[in-house]
């Protein structure tokens, strides 16, 4: 007569089968795929060895209805099922993977329970009906393990929202606010009921149209995306903002929704221009520096190489100087180089440059300069508008100025030879005397300086 074999021994002999039975559908779930076998197996394991466990006890009529209904006996030790669910909550898996994780252990047991014994009756179909009623109540426990760490999880993030100093939302796959924290709210200075349901465009702001790119981008890539936008919001609030967009991925990885968290950086933009600023330009003046110049000057020589336009330098020595800073004073001679900084401005269009290169060395960058007479032109109009008297603190001031000009590509195709070929051309143009231009050439007959009109 064959031994009665109860279902308690068979999990505990054939666990290891099951177990890998198990695993292989685990492994299919979305959230699994990275843990490996012990963080799968672990609770599984030690489910079936409390459950065969349980099977081997007794049992009231009353326990046994209450485990029917998903009730357990009181304790005060969590069990495997409950540290179950809170490790899968903590892992960021759904309920419906959670419980599926319980309906293959089921599935598992059961097949190798009735392939092994295809007729079950007696003490076998109790203790395959108590199995039952054991995982049934191993998935309630679970899941109320796993309702308590979300509920916590939502009230811990709705904190964080609400505290948060950073406005941020959740907007839907057309660009529709759903969600919208305090911050937010403060920003645009509406009620909430005012924003949920509304767009970027309903609202009227104006970076809507690089905004609703950017969320089309974050939908099509399922990526993070990182932008700035400019506005000052009715709130008053702000300038400058950065933002973060992020894809919300549902079960089945599709695209369901977009977090964007903000945040006003318009204090840090503005000291990082100020120091920029500070770096590129004279502090006197306000004219870029020889840094900002020497970029200035490659990339318009990179302009010019792609557009095939001339391009013409001016390089300024102011004469008599020294001689104003000797007799009136410094003050007097930063009050003229300041007036020279603005009168060249009034000599050149908005799109050329003018920069200080230090002391009394000026120079101008004319974009698109076709012919030599409109250097000429430019040049003898920076001569005249020099050669009137400058107004100081106790008497006018008199200088002229020296001007070496080179020109693109004819003198010099790159930065450097271009700048060391119109400061030679100025000194030809020095040598000779003050309010003079000379344009740059390797014959002596063009370095002769030009004289003023």
């Amino acid at each position: 007569m064959q031994k009665t074999i109860r279902l308690s021994d068979f999990i505990r002999v054939e666990i290891e089968p099951i177990l890998q039975d198990w695993e292989e559908f685990a492994t299919s779930i979305l959230h699994a795929r990275h843990m490996g076998k012990v963080g799968l197996r672990d609770h599984a394991r030690e489910m079936l060895l409390e459950i065969a466990d349980d099977l081997d006890s007794g049992q009231s009529e009353s326990e046994r209805a209450a485990k029917s209904k998903g009730r357990g006996p009181e304790d005060e030790e969590e069990s495997w099922a409950e540290v179950h669910g809170e490790d899968r909550h903590t892992s960021g898996f759904s309920v419906m993977e959670t419980v599926s994780e319980f309906r293959a252990l089921r599935a598992s047991v059961v097949s190798y329970w009735t392939k092994t014994h295809p007729i079950i009756a007696g003490q076998q179909l109790e203790d395959l009906t108590r199995f039952h009623e054991a995982i049934d109540q191993a998935v309630a426990e679970s899941l109320e393990q796993y309702a308590t760490a979300k509920e916590m999880e939502t009230r811990l993030f709705g904190a964080i929202l609400v505290a948060s100093p950073d406005p941020i939302y959740v907007l839907d796959l057309r660009g529709r606010f759903i969600y919208a924290n305090k911050a937010t709210a403060d920003l645009f200075a509406l009620p909430p009921d005012a924003i949920i349901g509304k767009s970027n465009f309903d609202l009227g702001f104006p970076f809507a149209p690089d905004f609703n790119r950017n969320l089309e981008k974050v939908i099509a890539d399922q990526a993070t995306y990182r932008g700035k936008f400019s506005h000052t919001f009715a709130s008053g609030q702000g300038e400058r903002f950065d933002y973060v967009l992020a894809p919300v991925l549902d079960e089945d990885r599709n695209t369901e929704a977009m977090v964007c968290i903000s945040r006003d950086i318009t204090e840090q933009a503005i000291a990082e221009e100020t120091i920029w600023h500070t770096a590129h330009h004279d502090f006197l003046t306000g004219l870029p520096n020889r840094r900002l110049f020497l970029d200035r000057l490659e990339q318009e020589v990179k302009h010019a190489k792609r557009s095939s336009l001339p391009l013409a330098l001016l390089f300024l020595d102011l004469d008599g100087f020294k001689e104003v800073n000797d007799s009136l004073g410094h003050e007097a001679g930063d009050r003229v180089l300041c007036e020279v900084a603005q009168r060249l401005a009034d000599c050149v269009r908005e799109d050329d440059t003018i920069a200080r290169l230090g002391g009394d060395e000026f120079t101008v960058i004319l974009t698109a300069a076709r012919q030599h007479k409109d250097v000429e032109v430019v040049a003898q109009t920076i001569i005249d508008a020099l050669a009137r008297p400058f107004q100081t603190k106790h008497q006018p001031a008199r200088i002229s100025v020296s001007i070496g000009i080179s020109l693109y590509p004819e003198d010099a195709s790159d930065p450097l030879a271009l700048l060391q070929a119109a400061d030679k051309a100025m000194y030809i143009a020095k040598e000779s005397r003050s309010n003079r231009m000379c344009f740059y050439s390797t014959s002596e007959e063009r370095n002769r300086p030009l004289s003023p009109w």
